[in-house]
């Protein structure tokens, strides 16, 4: 009996320590695996060097990022203990005290940094950190309340990991591929506020002011505009940044027809993006899209979708199908 309240206050320990990892949302760190896009898309993915660079940098955003979801919670604790999922999150529960949630951001931020500059990543990259961490500081400030301008700050953060990855090593990223993922990057954001404003209507806009100027045909034509937006310029990659083909088997197509000559070898992942995006849509319509990288966690047909155009990407830029990386 002596030890009881040793044990107590070490539970108590521990189910904070928890419950302060669970408040930095690590499943949302899915989302920075964008920035091995340009490592991957160059051909570098083997190239040790650049991979563990690339790989510093994942851990340095995914501090930064779950800096940002603290401060975040913090000013929106109020309106996420309206919100049916939302007030079980720490900070909006109570179970993560708001002084402890401030103190953890602070440390998280400071660490990313610290990562970076110990981990021998450029000042490029240290500055879009920074950048994140302020753009991300207003947006939870205010901009998140302005319609339009909500979404594209939310955009705004798939590009600079995109372009965070490349910085790292010093990728060309081609223009098209830049308008892919911003042109996803705004599909994937409408499409959550799409999702997001079933709930809030339900709750007189209680959770997010900026829902109430929406309207649910104009969220509907900006999903249907970007999502067009993502496949094409996808479509247009492939076309002129696709590698050559260099095995017998493509080489005899092309001797045997003009018709069967096959050398834009990763015009073969369009089908499956475009059918990544009609579903994705289709999860948006039905309300399921406020969280994304749930959705790419737990939905099988995009879990499918998704695996099978990387293994694609991957037979074409590093099976040796092809003479060369884009």
């Amino acid at each position: 009996m002596a030890n009881l309240p040793a044990e107590t206050a070490r539970k108590t320990k521990d189910s904070l320590v928890v419950t302060a990892f669970k408040a930095m949302r690590p499943v949302h760190w899915i989302k920075n695996l964008s920035l091995f896009a340009a490592i991957f898309l160059s051909g570098a993915l083997f190239d040790k060097g650049q991979f563990i660079k690339v790989s510093w940098g994942f851990a340095a955003f995914c501090m930064v990022t779950s800096a940002t979801y603290l401060i975040n919670d913090v000013m929106d604790a109020k309106a996420d203990r309206l919100h049916p999922t939302k007030k079980f999150r720490p900070v909006a529960s109570g179970s993560l005290p708001v002084p402890l949630a401030i103190t953890e951001a602070v440390i998280l931020a400071l660490v990313s940094i610290f990562i970076a500059i110990t981990g021998g990543l450029n000042s490029l990259f240290i500055s879009i950190i920074i950048g994140y961490l302020i753009m991300q500081f207003f947006y939870s400030l205010g901009l998140k309340n302005m319609a339009i301008v909500d979404i594209i700050i939310i955009a705004t953060g798939f590009v600079l990991r995109v372009y965070a990855g490349a910085f790292v090593i010093d990728a060309h990223l081609s223009v098209w591929f830049l308008l892919c993922v911003i042109s996803t990057a705004l599909f994937l954001a409408s499409g959550k506020r799409r999702a997001e404003l079933n709930i809030a209507e339900n709750l007189n806009y209680g959770t997010r002011k900026s829902l109430g100027t929406y309207k649910k045909e104009l969220l509907n034509s900006y999903v249907t505009m970007f999502g067009n937006a993502s496949w094409m310029s996808w479509a247009l990659f492939t076309f002129f940044e696709s590698p050559k083909a260099s095995l017998p088997f493509w080489l005899i197509l092309a001797e045997l027809s003009r018709t069967t000559t096959i050398g834009k070898l990763l015009m073969l992942t369009i089908p499956i993006t475009i059918f990544g995006i009609m579903r994705y849509e289709s999860l948006i319509f039905e309300g399921k899209s406020e969280t994304p990288e749930r959705l790419l966690l737990t939905d099988k047909s995009l879990l499918i979708a998704v695996a099978l155009w990387l293994i694609f990407i991957y037979w074409v830029l590093y099976s040796g199908v092809s003479v060369s990386g884009i």
